[in-house]
């Protein structure tokens, strides 16, 4: 495994992180997600995500990440978590209000059962809270060694530019994370939030790094979806339907598997692969149902594809400049 600085951080993050969105707590039962996690930890990774609403209920994903974490010491890892949706009928919550964001984090904290947090996102904007209350409440967490750092997830390049004003404005606590999406299908980062990101000293851990699976060439135009995959679950289809309805695209994902097997990779290890060719992204979020997926999928640490790969897969997938 190797390891990239996470912005002006200081920390130093695995380049496959393990994330436990749609899993941990929810599809994947506590021991396997457990086993997961203790795969991963014993392949290098040393960076694990979660959220307040990862599982069935809230918290509930942190509570099993949290106890599988408890085997290995402390200071040898990173773990995040993030707060925004709407987790209770109370009009307090949701959102980034000062008074929602610490108690979050208090809850957070129970839930694993640690004295701190390394990373704690904002899942989302708030536009219903005034941006310096959400960034001076970060300031204070970190201030009360509650958090290590904080970061924002999805958030617009507009949106970054603010809260980069006002922390430099107030001289508040900088944040060091953007969590968005990022994969061959879903590129929207490089043109703005990248280059916005590197000026102010944030670093990328980018999820969906194999768009929700459909870059691993399982699912192909015209077949019946396969049997346990995310695409063919009743309650979690509904994040890959965008993709799975269109067999044009999912015949030029076909067309990647020469690219990854002239490298001696599998389809995943391609896809991850191409998302950490950009120094901007420091790691790669993966999910696994199965420990085997963690071992397969940190093969891609390392791996460099050349020009000429970089340029196939453009054109195949029909965003060649």
């Amino acid at each position: 495994m190797e390891y990239r600085r996470l912005g002006r951080s200081g920390l130093k993050l695995s380049e496959i992180s393990l994330g436990s969105w749609l899993t941990y707590g929810s599809r994947v039962e506590a021991e396997a997600a457990k086993a997961c996690i203790r795969t991963a930890y014993e392949h290098g990774i040393n960076h694990f995500d979660c959220a307040v609403v990862y599982g069935a209920q809230p918290h509930q994903a942190e509570e099993v990440v949290g106890e599988a974490l408890r085997e290995f010491p402390r200071h040898t890892y990173t773990v995040t978590s993030k707060v925004f949706w709407k987790v209770g009928p109370s009009t307090y919550d949701q959102g980034l209000s000062r008074k929602h964001l610490i108690e979050r984090v208090e809850m957070s904290l129970k839930a694993m059962k640690l004295d701190y947090i390394d990373i704690y996102y904002a899942h989302r904007y708030d536009p219903d809270t005034d941006l310096e209350e959400t960034l001076r409440a970060f300031d204070d967490l970190v201030a009360q060694g509650k958090i290590l750092y904080y970061g924002f997830s999805q958030w617009t390049a507009a949106q970054f530019e603010n809260a980069a004003a006002i922390v430099d404005k107030r001289n508040l606590r900088r944040p060091v994370a953007s969590q968005p999406v990022y994969n061959m299908l879903d590129r929207y980062i490089e043109k703005e939030i990248m280059p916005i990101c590197a000026r102010e000293g944030i670093g990328q851990i980018v999820y969906s790094p194999l768009a929700q699976g459909v870059l691993t060439g399982k699912y192909k135009p015209g077949m019946p979806l396969p049997e346990g995959s995310r695409g063919a679950d009743p309650k979690y289809g509904k994040f890959v339907q965008r993709y799975l309805s269109d067999d044009e695209l999912l015949e030029r994902i076909q067309k990647l598997r020469p690219i990854a097997e002239r490298n001696g990779l599998t389809m995943a290890q391609l896809a991850i692969a191409w998302v950490l060719r950009r120094p901007e992204v420091t790691s790669a979020l993966i999910g696994a149902s199965r420990p085997e997926q963690v071992v397969e999928n940190v093969k891609a640490s390392g791996v460099k594809l050349s020009e000429e790969d970089l340029k196939e897969i453009d054109e195949i997938l029909g965003q060649a400049e």
